[in-house]
C-alpha cells in the first residue's frame, strides 16, 4: 500500500509539473507577436524577397520561434486569398504584416484597423496610393521600393546590341509595378532613338501568343519587374530562343531561368532591407514617419549559356563587371 501510495504521489507530482511547464510555454507563446507575410504567388524574386526578409529580422534580433512568431501565407496569384489571408492576420492581432509585392501590399493596406505594414518590394508606392510621400508615408504603411536602374539596363542593352533599333516590351497591364516600369523605359529609350513596342498580357496564358506575335518585329524584348511573367517566364524564353530573340529581364532571377542579361537590384537584398525596417517598427518605430527606403547598389548578371546558344557576344568589360560579383550563370 505504501508503495502504491508513493507512486501515486510521485506521478501526480510529475502532472503538476507537467502542467506547469505547458503552462509557462504558453504564456511565452503568446508574449511572441506575429508578424504576418503574406506573399502574392511563387516564383524565384518573390522567393528570394521572402527568405531576405527572414534575415533581415534576425538581423534586427527577431528569430521565428524564440521572441517572434512568423505566420507566412501565400495567395498563389488568387485576389480572394489575398483578402482572407489579410483578414487572418487581422484575426491573430498580428504585430505587424508584411506584404511580398504590389498585390499583396494593397490587400494589406485595405484591411481595417492600423496594424503596421511594411512594403515588400513595390515599384511605384505613390502611383499605387500606399504612400504619402516617400520621405515621410504619413500612415500605417512604410517599407521598400523596388527601384530597379532602368537607365542603366538600357545602357547595358545598348551595349551588348549596338545595332538596336526595336525593342518589345512584354508585361501585365493590370499590374501597377511594371506599367510603371514599361513608362520609364519607353520615355528613356524613346528619348536615345530606339523604337518601343509594347505587348501586355493579362495572365500567363497570353505568354505564348504574345511571344509568337513578336517575333520578326523586334530585336530585343524587355520585360520589368513583372509576377506574372516572371511566372511563365519559361514560356516567354521558349518562343524568343526559337527565333533568336534576347530577353532582357529587370530581375536576375529571370536571367538565372534564361534571360540574357540585367543590371539590378538584387531581390534577396530588397528582402533583407524590408525585414530590417519591420525589425525597427517592432522595436517602436512609427511607420507614418519612417521613410521608404530602396536598395541602392546595382549588379551585372550575365547568363552566358544563353549568350552562346543566341549566338550573341559579349564584350570583355560587361563580362568582367559580372565576373567581380560572382554573377555570370553558365
Amino acid at each position: 500500500m505504501k508503495r502504491l501510495i508513493g507512486t501515486l504521489i510521485a506521478l501526480f507530482a510529475f502532472l503538476i509539473v507537467a502542467f506547469i511547464s505547458e503552462t509557462n510555454q504558453e504564456k511565452a507563446e503568446q508574449k511572441q507577436p506575429t508578424v504576418g507575410i503574406l506573399q502574392t504567388m511563387s516564383h524565384p524574386a518573390l522567393d528570394q524577397i521572402h527568405r531576405g526578409i527572414i534575415q533581415g529580422l534576425k538581423e534586427e534580433g527577431y528569430f521565428e520561434g524564440k521572441n517572434i512568431k512568423i505566420d507566412f501565407q501565400n495567395a498563389q496569384g488568387d485576389q480572394s486569398n489575398l483578402k482572407s489571408m489579410g483578414d487572418r492576420f487581422i484575426g491573430e492581432h498580428a504585430a505587424l504584416t508584411i506584404g511580398i509585392a504590389t498585390p499583396a501590399v494593397q490587400s494589406l493596406a485595405n484591411t481595417p484597423g492600423d496594424t503596421p505594414v511594411i512594403m515588400g518590394a513595390v515599384s511605384d508606392p505613390l502611383g499605387a496610393h500606399l504612400v504619402k510621400s516617400l520621405a515621410r508615408p504619413g500612415g500605417k504603411i512604410t517599407g521598400v521600393q523596388d527601384r530597379q536602374p532602368i537607365a542603366a539596363q538600357l545602357k547595358l542593352m545598348k551595349t551588348i546590341m549596338p545595332d538596336l533599333k526595336k525593342v518589345g516590351v512584354v508585361y501585365t497591364s493590370s499590374d501597377d509595378s511594371s506599367t510603371s516600369e514599361y513608362r520609364e523605359f519607353k520615355q528613356l529609350a524613346e528619348k536615345q532613338g530606339l523604337n518601343v513596342t509594347p505587348y501586355t498580357i493579362t495572365s500567363t496564358n497570353d505568354i505564348e501568343q504574345v511571344a509568337q506575335t513578336l517575333a520578326g518585329k523586334v530585336q530585343a524584348v524587355y520585360v520589368p519587374t513583372d509576377n506574372t511573367v516572371a511566372s511563365g517566364i519559361a514560356t516567354l524564353l521558349k518562343a524568343t530562343n526559337a527565333v533568336k530573340i534576347p530577353v532582357f529581364p529587370a530581375a536576375d532571377t529571370m536571367v538565372k531561368s534564361g534571360g540574357l542579361a540585367t543590371r539590378c537590384v538584387s531581390q534577396y537584398d530588397m528582402g533583407i532591407l524590408t525585414g530590417r525596417m519591420a525589425g525597427q517598427v517592432l522595436h517602436g518605430k512609427n511607420p507614418a514617419t519612417l521613410p521608404v527606403k530602396r536598395v541602392t547598389h546595382y549588379e551585372t548578371v550575365i547568363n552566358a549559356k544563353t549568350a552562346e546558344k543566341l549566338n550573341i557576344h559579349i564584350l570583355a568589360s560587361v563580362l568582367s563587371a559580372a565576373q567581380k560579383k560572382g554573377r555570370i550563370i553558365k
